[in-house]
């Protein structure tokens, strides 16, 4: 399992989630790991602590960070710490977003400029920061997407900002290549983390999806892992769908069969 061996990987908003899944899932592969965290002083920040203390009862180094991705300056902070207490950086995973649940045409100016400040422009600033760094360790990039990103949800602006950044690791992954940085993304299908709980008071009949369809945030996590490690080296710019089959049915119904069928049914009989 020591894949990651001695390997360093910054997780961005990892206190909890599918976040907190990565870490310890490259923890336990060897790797030491840098928690970041938004907003000090709450539930996020006991999280992280409580994240670094089981990550170092593994017998690796962990380093909590609390920082804003938003603001230019606390991601160069971020990163300048990493670098003098952890002395490398092998893997960036931009993991962090922000956003609220409404119609995008509701939205205020203030949580028109948080939605792309937080999830655009913000690992954009990730990804400029982390580059002395990474070409010097050939390291990876990897940014977790959502479905919404192709595919409409009413109250779910944040996926118009995941459908950008991943045109943007597939540039990254072409303007890097020479630098020997490789970049991909993993879109996440339904995930029962915090965001779950409000995100079903907009998703009419969401809680009827058959069991085996939801991801637990570990299956995540492993597909993440995968491409931090060596077996990965044939991939880059792209983005793996880890959703249980979900969008492969658009017509499913909450009991599982597809529309289709049914209509079939219908018409033989």
């Amino acid at each position: 399992m020591n894949i990651l061996k001695d390997k360093v990987v910054l997780i961005t908003g990892s206190s909890r989630g599918i976040g907190r899944a990565i870490a310890k899932k490259c923890a336990l592969a060897g790797a030491d790991i840098v928690v970041n965290y938004r907003k000090s002083g709450g539930s996020s920040q006991a999280q992280a602590e409580e994240l670094c203390t089981e990550i170092e009862k593994m017998g690796r180094r962990a380093l909590i960070v609390h920082a804003d991705i938003a603001a230019r300056d606390s991601v160069k902070g971020m990163f300048n710490e990493v670098n003098e207490k952890m002395g490398k950086l092998d893997h960036l995973i931009l993991n962090a977003a922000k956003a609220p649940f409404k119609p995008l045409e509701k939205l205020f100016e203030r949580e028109l400029r948080q939605l792309v400040d937080t999830n655009y422009i913000g690992n954009i600033f990730c990804i400029q920061a982390a580059l002395p760094m990474l070409e010097k360790t050939g390291g990876k990039i990897i940014f977790i997407s959502s479905l919404g990103s192709r595919f409409y949800n009413q109250a779910y602006p944040l996926g118009s900002m995941k459908a950008a950044m991943e045109s943007v690791i597939r540039d990254c992954a072409e303007s890097l290549r020479t630098k020997n940085i490789s970049v991909n993304a993993v879109c996440g299908g339904i995930v029962k983390t915090d965001s779950f709980k409000v995100l079903r008071q907009f998703w009419d009949n969401i809680d009827m999806l058959p069991a085996g369809l939801y991801v637990e945030p570990e299956e995540i996590a492993d597909v993440v892992l995968f491409l931090c490690s060596e077996a990965s080296r044939g991939i880059t710019g792209q983005t793996i769908v880890v959703d249980k089959g979900l969008s492969n049915a658009i017509c499913r119904t909450p009991g599982g069969e597809e529309v289709r069928g049914k209509k079939d049914n219908l018409i033989n009989n």
